[in-house]
């Protein structure tokens, strides 16, 4: 899954790909660097983000979408806790809502429910701006696991089928970097949950805080992280540099059918 970022000031990417030219070319060398879809956001998550607005999260992803459905063949994910921008960037050409906040805004789950997309649902507590304080876990993996059990009972009540729904432990989400290394070490205990494990750890800081480097210059550990949650089950990679994490994966694949 390559991310795409619609917004000024993600951790990573803010301003790279806020317009729809932009977002076209670098989708563009995503997919051809072997990316299987991407994921569009409007709103940055990083700790200490702010919301932004309904209309403003619009005009970010939707005329993106909307150019991208109409330019590749690709499927899309919209990356949004927003319950209107869920129903407008399925309608735009969104096959996935990929949402940090595991559909808990008033409407949400409504708004997925009826769009008949798939949905990723992830592990945070709190919110970006007050989560790096809430990291008191008794066993992280089993109260992230019992998070998303919960979630994904409540969602498949609400008439979404099992077969459209993904989970995310939230790597970098209300969690210390000791704790997110304990949750990539434990990661295939989520296996459990029956559900398809979405893994984004891409130039986070526990990535810098193992190697030392820059947010630019994590493309190496952050594809180590990947391959290490590949062999641990994760079954999709949420990842800024497509190239370095397939060529990372093919050798993984090749060992493997040797």
């Amino acid at each position: 899954m390559g991310i795409l970022n619609a917004t000024p000031d993600s951790f990573s990417d803010g301003g790279r790909f806020n317009s729809v030219d932009r977002a076209l070319a670098a989708a563009e060398a995503m997919l051809e660097a072997g990316a299987d879809l991407l994921d569009i956001g409007g709103e940055s998550t990083r700790p200490g983000a702010t919301p932004v607005s309904q209309d403003e999260e619009l005009a970010r992803v939707i005329p993106v979408i909307e150019a991208l459905a109409a330019r590749f063949d690709c499927p899309l994910s919209v990356d949004t806790s927003t319950p209107s921008v869920m129903t407008r960037a399925v309608e735009a050409g969104a096959c996935l809502i990929n949402d940090v906040r595991a559909l808990t805004r008033p409407g949400a789950i409504e708004a997925a429910a009826a769009s008949g997309a798939s949905v990723c649902v992830m592990h945070m507590r709190g919110e970006p701006g007050d989560m790096a304080t809430r990291t008191d876990y008794r066993d992280l993996v089993a109260e992230v696991i019992d998070y998303l059990a919960a979630r994904l009972r409540l969602l498949r009540e609400a008439g979404i089928p099992a077969e459209r729904l993904l989970v995310d432990p939230g790597f970098g989400f209300a969690k210390t970097h000791e704790q997110n290394l304990e949750l990539l070490r434990r990661l295939g205990e989520l296996s459990r949950l029956d559900a398809p494990v979405l893994v984004g750890m891409s130039r986070k800081r526990m990535i810098g805080e193992a190697t030392g480097q820059p947010v630019d210059r994590r493309a190496v550990g952050s594809a180590a992280a990947a391959l290490l949650a590949a062999e641990r089950g994760a079954a999709v990679l949420r990842v800024h540099d497509v190239e370095a994490t397939r060529d990372a994966l093919a050798v993984w694949a090749a060992m493997n059918s040797a």
